[in-house]
């Protein structure tokens, strides 16, 4: 019974460190149809402050992906973190960020429920080609 309720206190506990972490989410992901039209393309995040892009990255974007999938392709893509460093999970709500992740790290993926497993060595690549239009979420949970 004790160690029931040190794991509810350190839930707890975890959950409004995550809350902290997690304040520079976006309040709501823009296309990257929308944001082209931009003079600063950006969204609000939760903390109040503004998540700018890169106008390279969209127009990288642009580039790999069909004007239908620019009108669904919601910035920034959300990167999940959570208990295994080696792994992260592209939250995909449309193919389109399977395709984007496949054009970008050069090698075909797979979505399975709406989520892309990829890897450390991946992460890195992507992080590099994408470091505003990507995005990082803070979980306690296994994503995958």
């Amino acid at each position: 019974m004790p160690d029931l309720v040190y794991e509810k206190m350190l839930q707890k506990c975890v959950k409004g460190e995550l809350r902290v972490v997690n304040a520079g989410l976006p309040r709501r992901r823009k296309t990257l149809s929308s944001l082209l039209g931009e003079e600063y393309p950006h969204v609000l995040c939760c903390d109040g402050s503004a998540h700018l892009f890169k106008m390279k990255e969209l127009e990288y974007l642009i580039n790999i992906t069909s004007i239908d999938e620019q009108e669904v392709l919601l910035l920034p893509i959300l990167i999940a973190l959570a208990e295994d460093p080696a792994e992260a999970v592209i939250i995909c709500e449309h193919k389109v960020e399977e395709h984007v992740i496949s054009e970008v790290l050069n090698m075909p993926m797979v979505t399975v429920g709406g989520k892309l497993r990829i890897y450390r060595p991946q992460l890195v690549l992507l992080r590099k080609v994408l470091k505003t239009t990507t995005q990082y979420v803070f979980s306690s949970k296994i994503v995958v």
